[in-house]
């Protein structure tokens, strides 16, 4: 990205809006929280065009959007789509995922203001909702990347279709499956240094306030199994489905709290945050929707060893949750160009940018 827009960015990072209580927001020392725009519906997940366009999916809203980071304009550049909560940019072209289908917007950078009609690259995946929104991304090996959750709460249908994550080639050609047992991942990224696949996993509703925990896993060899339906956070077996032992799955790196719902997840690569920041991933809490106390609605930071075990898990940001009363969630975290963090939250239709201004 130019000089001149990283320079915009961060002078834009100056922009407040009453409107949204940043000022709740905890954050480390040295840090802040600004608003980019607020004018983003049902925001997901983020990905950046390579001229510095922010593409921004949607869930209920079934728009697509395109936001200038330096003038704040949004612009929707496609609508009417079955939860396009998925947006991936490869080669000038922007993917999005609508449930059954993969979309892709040609040229989309050139043509914002005349943005051109969606045209099918993959269709035939499994049209039920019930987890049916898929983030999607790109990965080193130039795949795409297509997660398909359950179909349920927790059952046992095809594994090698459902609760599972596949990839692609960009012509929506080479369907592979990649990892089973993996009840509804909506966020995933790839280790900067290892290469290696990392992604959240959202635990089984209905077996209580405390039980079982979401899930952060890493992924070493291609089929490994995460296990559901039979197991749940490494260690706790499922009622119905208990006839496979907990130790024959890949158990996951941390376990980040019963139903906290992990959504975007993301390495810092960025060098404007403290140096031990490096490498760290930051993973968007969308917050639990029927625990009896409300918990999650935050961002979390997650340390790893050397080996890739876990350090230690924190709270980044918080304060969307006060006193059971929410005013935001969570929905996903993106590096800028610049080295900030922007977090997009799809209960306020808002992305915001958290920087390092120094102690």
């Amino acid at each position: 990205m130019c000089r001149l827009l990283m320079l915009a960015l961060l002078l834009l990072s100056g922009v407040a809006n009453a409107a949204l209580p940043l000022e709740r927001i905890r954050l480390p020392e040295g840090f802040r929280i600004t608003l980019l725009s607020d004018q983003v519906p049902d925001a997901r997940e983020m990905t950046w065009g390579e001229r510095g366009t922010l593409f921004v999916g949607s869930n209920a809203a079934g728009a697509v959007y395109a936001l200038d980071p330096v003038s704040g304009k949004v612009r929707t550049i496609a609508s009417g789509l079955q939860l396009p909560v998925g947006v991936a940019y490869k080669g000038g072209d922007l993917y999005v995922s609508a449930v059954s289908r993969v979309l892709r917007l040609r040229d989309i950078e050139s043509r914002l203001d005349s943005p051109p009609r969606p045209e099918v690259v993959l269709a035939g995946l499994p049209r039920e909702t019930h987890h049916g929104w898929k983030f999607i991304a790109f990965g080193p090996d130039g795949k795409l990347y297509v997660p398909i959750g359950a179909p349920c709460n927790v059952c046992a249908e095809d594994p090698d279709l459902y609760a599972a994550i596949h990839r692609m080639n960009a012509d929506g050609s080479g369907m592979e499956l990649v990892a089973r047992g993996v009840r509804n991942t909506v966020g995933f990224d790839w280790h900067p240094q290892t290469g290696e696949l990392w992604f959240t996993d959202n635990g089984r509703d209905l077996m209580g306030d405390d039980v079982p925990d979401c899930e952060l896993n890493r992924l070493e060899k291609v089929g490994q199994h995460f296990g559901f339906p039979y197991c749940h956070a490494g260690d706790v077996a499922d009622p119905k489905f208990s006839q496979r032992p907990c130790s024959e799955f890949v158990a996951p790196v941390a376990k980040l709290g019963p139903h906290v719902a992990p959504l975007g997840v993301r390495f810092y690569t960025g060098e404007q945050f403290p140096a031990e920041y490096r490498n760290n991933l930051f993973i968007a809490e969308h917050g639990s929707w029927n625990r009896s106390e409300k918990i999650g609605y935050r961002i979390k930071r997650v340390e790893l060893n050397p080996d890739g075990s876990l350090k230690r898990q924190r709270v980044f940001a918080e304060g969307w949750l006060e006193d059971g009363d929410v005013w935001g969630r969570p929905a996903d975290v993106l590096v800028t160009p610049d080295g900030a963090l922007l977090v997009s939250d799809d209960y306020a239709g808002a992305i915001y940018r958290i920087d390092y201004v120094g102690k």
